[in-house]
């Protein structure tokens, strides 16, 4: 579990894992009741879906608005669609409970999301900033969980 940081108006948590975005080697399926074709994620983005939800935090889903800072940490020098990182964090936060939706009411912003080098730790580093009101909120239902 992750052992994310909170602070007055801010959470911050890891993800350890290489960055994967959605949109690459996608699959195409027959869908079995319509029989039409589908397009699905790929295989290694389920599997990064699913290793995700081991480091996002346990809270109430976030419903006001936010700013949602992501650097990612890549272990190669490829080039990256930085939209397509964000898309796949965003609807991975959202599956996970850690947001109600991921639409521009909700964040806001990702002012300060970038894309770094580092061959050794690719991870992700997240920091949401919120409102006053919304923390306060926050610290009372992270307070009450049991782990």
């Amino acid at each position: 579990m992750n052992e994310g940081k909170t602070t007055r108006n801010e959470m911050k948590f890891t993800i350890p894992l290489q960055p994967i975005t959605k949109k690459n080697s996608q699959r195409i399926i027959t869908n079995k009741k319509t029989h039409r074709p589908m397009i699905i994620p790929s295989k290694a983005f389920k599997e990064y879906e699913i290793g995700c939800a081991w480091y996002m935090p346990r809270t109430e889903a976030i419903e006001e608005e936010i700013n949602v800072q992501a650097i990612y940490y890549m272990g190669t020098r490829r080039i990256v669609d930085l939209v397509n990182l964000h898309e796949a964090l965003h609807d991975i936060m959202v599956k996970c409970g850690v947001l109600k939706d991921d639409n521009s009411r909700i964040i806001v912003s990702t002012d300060g999301s970038r894309v770094k080098y580092d061959k050794d730790n690719p991870r992700t580093e997240i920091t949401i900033t919120f409102k006053e009101k919304l923390w306060k909120k926050i610290i009372t239902k992270v307070m009450t969980l049991d782990f």
